[in-house]
Formats: structure tokens, sequence, C-alpha cells
């Protein structure tokens, strides 16, 4: 009975603290979006089209930070279409989650710690170019803004008392009736609309983050390291697997085995350019239409594998 308290208490501290910190990324990130969607109007989309172009380098830049609150920030910002497919591929494949901090603990060498993230850096940027470059070639670069969607669906109530908009959510940000009707968006609106975001995302990450840390704790880390260990051959697939589970224990195993040798550059490459955390779940708590999300996953583990492979291939190391 003590085991079982022990490991609840521990399941529910590490899950707390997995949560707590994204609060600011989310909150930040929903607040510059209501002001973007409800102050800017139509010049926003424009600026945002404008700034597309260049989103994948200031992705990867960002992404690069070692943690997953811009991953998850990135995930919402698409959602609402304020970046570009390009510019969230190049966050997730440039995150590393937990990789720095286990890469310091056991004094890898900072050459060697620059490297890997230098290549995470570069293939994020270029992914990103590329996935943006499909998209225009396909002409499907013109969505407009759809922030509209993620109030709509968590009923934030950000159309203050107008009754057009109640009636016709889709009005409350198409600028161009703003002639038939008047918004009373004022600050105090947008500061509520972006807290009740904020709430309804972090409660979902906590019980998601409770039932993985659960799931994880009784599975072991050894189990997931003896998985990605058993097959040499296949090590690159598992890993990328593996690093697609939106918790910091992915990246910790990952980084760990590498440092002991248990995984070769490709394998460890492929893990932890899919390493986005708790970017992913995010993403499909916030975008709603689940085919998008799986493609965006399945997109993902492929650049990981296909990355992890061509490291392999050269035998290039680290």
């Amino acid at each position: 009975m003590e085991d079982i308290t022990h490991l609840i208490g521990h399941v529910l501290e590490h899950s707390v603290e997995d949560t707590l910190y994204l609060i600011p990324f989310l909150f930040v990130t929903y607040l510059a979006m209501e002001w973007l969607e409800h102050k800017a109007g139509d010049k926003a989309e424009e600026a945002v089209r404008r700034a597309g172009a260049a989103g994948p380098v200031v992705g990867a830049l960002v992404g690069i930070v070692p943690q997953c609150g811009f991953s998850a920030a990135a995930a919402t910002l698409w959602a609402g279409r304020v970046i570009t497919l390009g510019t969230l591929f190049a966050v997730f494949l440039s995150t590393s989650d937990e990789m720095l901090p286990i890469f310091l603990a056991e004094q890898v060498a900072p050459a060697t710690i620059l490297k890997i993230m230098g290549v995470k850096l570069m293939i994020g940027m270029v992914m990103g170019f590329v996935v943006d470059a499909v998209i225009r070639l396909a002409r499907r670069d013109r969505e407009k803004l759809r922030i509209h969607e993620l109030c709509e669906r968590d009923r934030c109530h950000c159309n203050g008392d107008c009754e057009t908009c109640e009636q016709q959510p889709e009005l409350a940000y198409d600028f161009e009736h703003d002639e038939e009707h008047e918004h009373h968006h004022e600050g105090g609106s947008i500061l509520r609309s972006a807290l009740k975001h904020t709430v309804q995302v972090t409660v979902f990450i906590f019980i998601i983050t409770l039932v993985l840390d659960g799931a994880l704790e009784l599975v072991g880390e050894d189990a997931l390291a003896a998985f990605l260990g058993s097959n040499p051959a296949l090590s690159v697939l598992g890993s990328a697997l593996v690093g697609l589970i939106p918790n910091c224990a992915a990246s910790v195993v990952i980084a760990q085995l590498y440092v002991e040798g248990a995984l070769g550059a490709g394998a460890m490459m492929a893990g932890l350019l899919v390493s986005a955390g708790v970017g992913l779940l995010v993403l499909f708590r916030t975008n709603r239409r689940l085919r998008q999300n799986l493609i965006v996953l399945a997109g993902l583990w492929a650049m990981g594998v296909f990355w992890g492979l061509i490291i392999s291939a050269f035998g290039i190391a680290f």
C-alpha cells in the first residue's frame, strides 16, 4: 500500500511540474492571438502571410531552446493559422525536450552538443522551407486566420454582448462585415478569453500527462531502453516511434542511451527530431481537424526516420 501511495504521489508531482511551466507560454500565446484577431483585422492576416516566408528560420531558432514550451505555443499558433505549417515543423524538429539537460549532466563534450543542436537546427529550417514550398505549389497557403474556431470550440464568449456575433459566430472575425454591426472587444474580454483558453488546455494537458506518467512509471524506462536496443537494425524506426511519446521520458531515454553507446547517431537523431514534447498534445487539443493532426504526426515521424537513416547510412558521428 505504501508503494502505491508513493507511486501516485510521484506521478502527481511529475505531472504538476510538467504542466505548470507551460501556463505562461500558453497564456502569452493566447493573449497575442486574441489581440491579433480582435485588433489588427485584415492587416494582421497580410502581415502573417508576409512573415511566413521566414517562419521556418524563426521557428527553428526558437525551438532549439531546451524545453518544449515553445512547441506548445507553436501548435496553438498553427491551429489559429498564425504561423505556417512549415514553421510548425521547424519548431517541432528543432525542439529536443530534455536532451540538453541530460547531455550536460553526463558531461558530454560541448562541441558534440553544439554539433547535435546545429544539425537539428538546420534540419528544422530545411524541412520547414520544404513543407511551405510544397503547400505553396499546391496553392493551399491562402488560409485565413482561424482563431475564431478556437473560440467557438472552447466557448470563450469573447464576442462580448454583440447579438449578431452570437447568432453568426463567423461574422465576429469577418472584418468585411464590420459596418453591419458593432464589435465590443475590450481589453477585459481579450484577457478573459485568453485565460479561459489557457485553463482549458492546461487541464487537458495535465490529465493526459498524468495518464502518460502513470503508464511510464508502470512500464519503466528500462522497458523503453530494451525496446530501442533489442534490434539495432530497426533502432532508427523504434527511436523515432518512442520520440513521439509526448512526455519528457522519451527524450531522456533516447539521450541517455546515446551517451551510453547503446544507440547510434542516426537512431539518436531520429528520436530527438520528433521529440516535440507536449506540443503534440496541444496540437490535437487545439486543431479540430483530426486528419490534419494525423498527417502532421506521420510527417514528423517520417522526417525523423529519413534523417536518421541518412545519418546512419553515411556513418556520421558527433
